[in-house]
């Protein structure tokens, strides 16, 4: 028999074991390989690749508004071919008390900034002339059951009416979709007319949240952020502009540092598997004691009883964490399809799989330093006398 093969046979003489371990680990670098991925674009810098459109928000944050008379700058911009405004709603949906994303817009310039949304002509016309009109999209139309002509009340978590009321009603003039599968997964928002909510608004209706910004030229975009954030510099209202993937990232990262989270849970699960396979290790050794003594009577030096220990850590750790990993590049693809070019893509990039061949090395010498150790001390004559 191989060298190769004693450590393979070693490594599965208790299958059922070994197997349950192999399992832990799977799911560890799982978790590794997806959370890794996602920390990488969490922690990643501006990217303009392929941007066909822009988000300007405040330079301190989003959920600082930025006056109106900006559009028309922004408009003349060479390169800025639409810009859209929009403001954060809060709408909650009466009925169960359940918070759906809500913006107020131009419904004219919605139309012409995401033609990714699709609905019959009939209804954007009908949502640019009802002041009280309001769009829903497909998810959300299918969850409540709401359809055209409805008229649904809404309560605002952050805007009252000019009577002090934060409770609004609208009339469903249409409901959007997606223009393919991708897009057709992000139909759970609401649009509402925003000529109304400045008009009904107690205060927040000369403002916008942001304002996306349809480009002629992706090849032009950094340069269009660049000269929008230029102009607006060392003004009262100082922008940032950046792609709409980068500002969807920069709006859950207001949940929290998503980063750190990730990494504490990234530690929890590996400490866990330390335990997990250095107790299999461990148990493993102390079976094979005997087995050990008979290598060492037959020849073997301390440093290889060593080697097939370490040998065998390694093996235990490289299969579960290549597959793991494996597994981690496939479910990555279905996620980054799934988001649609909602956030950037959640690959496994070099860098990822560079970390989890470090993860590999570093945790099987973690878990099989000691119990490797223990088995090149052993005295062939304490292990055959049970000692």
């Amino acid at each position: 028999m191989t060298r190769t093969g004693l450590v393979l046979a070693n490594l599965f003489h208790r299958k059922g074991r070994t197997w349950l371990t192999l399992l832990s680990v799977i799911t560890a670098f799982t978790l590794f390989g997806l959370l890794q991925a996602v920390i990488v674009v969490f922690s990643s810098g501006a990217d303009f690749v392929g941007t066909t459109r822009l988000v300007t928000q405040s330079r301190v944050s989003f959920t600082n508004s930025l006056p109106m008379r900006m559009v028309p700058e922004i408009d003349a911009i060479p390169g800025v071919e639409r810009a859209m405004y929009q403001q954060w709603f809060g709408g909650v949906n009466k009925a169960d008390n359940t918070e759906i994303f809500t913006f107020a817009v131009d419904p004219e310039r919605l139309h012409e900034v995401y033609p990714e949304w699709v609905m019959p002509e009939e209804h954007w016309q009908a949502f640019a002339r009802t002041r009280t009109g309001i769009i829903v999209g497909r998810q959300v139309a299918d969850r409540t059951g709401w359809k055209v002509g409805d008229r649904i009340p809404l309560a605002s978590n952050i805007f009252p009416q000019k009577n002090g009321s934060k409770d609004w009603e609208f009339e469903v003039v249409g409901i959007y979709d997606g223009i393919d599968e991708q897009w057709q997964g992000q139909t759970g928002g609401m649009y509402i007319n925003h000529a109304y909510f400045s008009e009904a608004s107690m205060f927040g209706g000369g403002l916008a949240g942001m304002f996306s910004l349809k480009i002629e030229d992706p090849g032009m975009a950094e340069a269009i952020a660049q000269t929008i954030d230029k102009r607006f510099e060392n003004t009262a209202d100082e922008t940032r502009t950046m792609s709409e993937k980068d500002f969807n990232v920069n709006f859950l990262k207001q949940l929290g540092d998503i980063g750190l989270m990730l990494r504490w849970i990234l530690f929890a699960v590996f400490f866990t598997l330390l335990l997990v396979v250095g107790n299999t290790m461990a148990q493993s050794v102390r079976e094979r004691v005997p087995q050990f003594a008979v290598l060492k009577t037959l020849g073997f030096t301390d440093n290889a009883v060593l080697g097939f220990v370490l040998a065998e850590t390694l093996a235990l750790c490289a299969i579960g964490g290549l597959v793991g990993l494996v597994i981690a590049w496939v479910l990555s693809q279905g996620i980054t399809q799934a988001a649609g070019g909602f956030l950037p893509p959640i690959i496994l990039t070099a860098q990822v799989w560079i970390a989890g061949l470090v993860a590999i090395i570093v945790l099987s010498l973690a878990v099989g330093l000691m119990p490797a150790l223990r088995a090149r001390r052993l005295r062939i004559v304490d292990a055959l006398a049970g000692r």
